[in-house]
């Protein structure tokens, strides 16, 4: 989000509207808790009035939640579509103006952290990356970068289409 919003509207096509429906299928427990845990972490900014849309992206269970959210934006630099990532790894949100999908999303969400990792790791201050809510150790780094490959080899792969496309 800059000084200036750009309203980029997302692939509406590659995600599903969160309903009453499928937070009942089967295994929806935790898609409950990772899809409160997204409002939650969005709705903590004073950016954000409210939420006017849900919409999951990707999800994949004990590991990774990609939402889409419609917002009503408290400022008219604040995008009103924003991507927020949630699970076994640090939350954050994403603009659309880059992200115009679930996959681009967690493409440029895993960049971002990347990018963290490798300060991290080579003690480099990290205040003008993506926040990340644990020290700037080796350590952690070491861990986030696990996770990363994780998500890149096992997950984002199922979704290289649609990174060709964006």
């Amino acid at each position: 989000m800059g000084s200036d919003a750009v309203t980029s509207s997302p692939d509406l096509d590659k995600v599903q509207r969160q309903t009453p429906e499928l937070l009942t299928e089967d295994g929806a427990a935790e898609l409950r808790t990772y899809l409160s845990e997204a409002r939650d972490f969005l709705l903590y900014y004073s950016w954000c009035r409210g939420i006017h849309e849900e919409y999951v992206g990707i999800f994949v269970g004990g590991v990774i939640g990609v939402f889409l959210f419609k917002i009503d934006p408290a400022r008219p630099d604040v995008d009103e579509w924003i991507w927020v990532i949630v699970g076994d790894v640090p939350p954050t949100y994403l603009t659309c103006d880059r992200c115009p999908n679930p996959a681009t999303a967690l493409d440029g969400y895993i960049g971002a952290m990347t990018e963290w990792v490798e300060a991290a790791s080579n003690g480099e201050s990290v205040a003008e990356l993506i926040p990340v809510d644990v020290p700037a150790t080796l350590a952690n780094a070491e861990l986030l970068r696990k996770r990363l490959s994780f998500l890149d080899t096992r997950i984002l792969s199922q979704y290289r289409k649609d990174l060709a496309r964006a």
